[in-house]
């Protein structure tokens, strides 16, 4: 059966509104932008954290999951964040969860996880319901003073709750685990920083306000991987990178010669750079062999 077309007049066409289709796109688009850039895709400076990590370790934090305290089954972590705080589908947010999780994705990680959370070959972690988490040390510092009226709260999407609009981040989480994410019209991509390097720079700077991105640099002389691996970028190149906001910087697995005897050696690689697949490293080394 086709539709049934109303003649003009037939009650159809009461409540139509002409509108300018730019106007209409502009302001559409606009607010799609501004949602992406905000409550997506971005970090906040101040926590280095995304709204979907900061639900979680919110979450978390209500479930009494601390460092000292029993594991819990991540399937009830992420009901407890889709159910209050995120409306978004579960798997993406056991996936924001588990890569809180990992070692080789996290400088530092936030979520002690306990079970198969994925390796660096780029296996998946088992299903929620087998794996269990519970927070770091170092989450803790993100969260310690939230209840001493630290931070502004905001309704939840349902206006049932209240979430935390910011973390008081007592650790420096943005430069030292690093973030990236595409938004619209805008993209961020920080690496990870040593902490303990972060702290010194921090001091100097408390102490020198005025002081020069040189001269922090002699605090923090690059990006500290979770997989190492070595930088093989000039300082001049990095500090451009940390006084403009744009540049990149080249790694190189780390790895040593050993003498096997009777004339062969072996190649030994201990560390690899960050984010590649240690099985598609051992594919491209088969490819130009």
């Amino acid at each position: 059966m086709g539709k049934r077309l109303l003649p003009p007049g037939d009650g159809g066409g009461d409540n139509i509104e002409p509108v300018d289709l730019k106007k209409a796109l502009e302001e559409r688009y606009l607010a799609y932008a501004l949602s992406t850039i905000m409550h997506r895709a971005l970090p906040d400076v101040r926590d280095g954290l995304k709204p979907v990590h900061r639900r979680i370790m919110h979450a978390m934090r209500l479930l009494r999951l601390n460092p000292d305290q029993a594991f819990a089954k991540c399937a009830r972590i992420v009901g407890e964040v889709m159910g209050k705080f995120h409306p978004h589908g579960d798997q993406s947010i056991y996936d924001a969860l588990a890569r809180l999780a990992q070692d080789f994705s996290m400088r530092y990680p936030l979520v002690d996880g306990q079970g198969n959370f994925g390796n660096i070959d780029g296996d998946n972690a088992a299903a929620m319901r087998y794996t269990e988490a519970r927070m770091t040390d170092v989450a803790t510092e993100l969260l310690s003073g939230i209840t001493e009226d630290a931070v502004d709260y905001r309704p939840t999407y349902n206006e049932e709750d209240e979430e935390p609009v910011v973390l008081p981040g007592a650790f420096p989480n943005l430069l030292a685990n690093g973030s990236s994410g595409i938004a619209v019209g805008m993209a961020t991509s920080i690496p990870p920083h040593n902490a303990a390097e972060l702290c010194d720079a921090a001091l100097h700077l408390i102490e020198n306000p005025d002081a020069p991105v040189t001269a922090l640099m002699d605090f923090v002389q690059g990006p500290d991987f979770p997989t190492g691996g070595i930088i093989v970028d000039s300082r001049a190149s990095i500090l451009e990178a940390y006084e403009t906001g744009r540049g990149g910087f080249r790694l190189r697995a780390k790895w040593s010669q050993e003498d096997q005897g009777r004339g062969t050696w072996s190649i030994v690689v201990t560390e690899i750079p960050y984010g590649i697949q240690k099985a598609r490293l051992i594919e491209k080394i088969a490819e130009l062999l």
